[in-house]
């Protein structure tokens, strides 16, 4: 498929820096129209395959990425940066979230349609969790100390007690799901009802969804990131390549924008506002946050296949997990230029 058209509001009318602009009139612009640094491409065990979500421990500065193509999970070292071991046996993992306080690092094992539940002292698995048909992204809530599981080709949340590591009664959600998020302001669960154009909000004090909220104009809801604090719902659509900006307390979509092809992984770095989106086709689109609005930064093709982002809160750096640098998969760090 063609590259997509320059990013731009469908709401309001605005201005549009260079970089978008260029992205615009022949494809996407170079990775150096991005106002980000390279800082390393640190090289990553296994083979040049596919790589997936991420999650960092901010306490114990490490972070966790899925190697799908390679059924492991990598652990980052982030104040070296260097490898710090890699857990094994989690057939075509995509999803992976950390429980710091529980020492427990979840991967969903798409391969096997399980969950694995992972010591991150030992990086030795302790348990499985039978999921839906193809499990994918998972939140974890620490105030009730569950997870919650989507699964892409299913109609039922997969819901694990850690502290049993038991599985609790499926929620129904009528259909496949995208990714789902825990937000701590709300203390409530979204996950994007992929087949159906919602976003579901659930409580999980009772594991009940309190409310489905439309979400028109997306094709396939898959990616997803919630400000709590702005009451703001960021939804990535893959089927028809554009970030919606959905208002929770008006219930709707206050912004449309153009994205690469198959928008994939959020991240949101809290202090400077600002949002990445990574797409399959290896555009990487960033936006600032102001005044409950999304405001276009810069779009461009960072790398084939770079559709996978994680934020450092601390440091502001930005992780792109690459399958294929020169033959070898390589964690690409890079910061916000000065």
């Amino acid at each position: 498929m063609p590259f997509p058209a320059i990013l731009r509001r469908a709401v309001t009318a605005t201005v549009l820096p260079a970089a978008l602009m260029l992205a615009g009139c022949s494809g996407p612009a170079p990775a150096s129209a991005l106002p980000l640094r390279q800082v390393q491409d640190l090289p990553l065990p296994g083979g040049a395959t596919r790589l997936d979500y991420q999650s960092i421990d901010p306490a114990a500065r490490r972070l966790y990425i899925a190697h799908m193509g390679d059924g492991t999970v990598d652990v980052v070292d982030l104040g070296k940066p260097a490898v710090d071991g890699t857990a094994q046996g989690t057939a075509s993992v995509h999803g992976v979230m950390v429980a710091p306080e529980r020492h427990t690092l979840l991967a969903a094992a798409a391969g096997t349609n399980e969950v694995a539940l992972i010591d991150t002292r030992t990086l030795r698995e302790t348990g499985r969790v039978k999921s839906g048909d193809l499990p994918d992204g998972i939140a974890y809530d620490p105030a009730h100390g569950k997870a919650y599981v989507s699964n892409e080709h299913d109609h039922a949340l997969t819901v694990i007690d850690l502290a049993t590591g038991q599985a609790r009664s499926p929620i129904e959600v009528g259909g496949g799901t995208g990714n789902v998020i825990y937000d701590p302001t709300s203390g409530k669960v979204f996950v994007n009802g992929q087949g159906r154009g919602e976003l579901l909000i659930i409580d999980p004090a009772t594991d009940a969804v309190t409310d489905r909220l439309k979400v028109d104009g997306c094709d396939g809801p898959h990616g997803l990131f919630i400000d709590g604090a702005k009451q703001l719902a960021f939804i990535a659509c893959e089927g028809n390549a554009k970030l919606l900006v959905l208002d929770l307390r008006s219930k709707e979509i206050t912004a449309r924008f153009d994205t690469g092809n198959t928008p994939d992984v959020l991240a949101f770095d809290q202090g400077l506002h600002r949002l990445y989106l990574a797409a399959e086709d290896g555009t990487v689109s960033i936006f600032d946050e102001h005044d409950r609005a999304l405001v276009p930064v810069a779009a461009a093709k960072l790398n084939d296949h770079a559709h996978t982002v994680a934020v450092d809160q601390v440091t502001h750096r930005v992780y792109f997990p690459l399958q294929d640098i020169n033959g070898h998969a390589v964690l690409r760090i890079m910061e916000p230029a000065k």
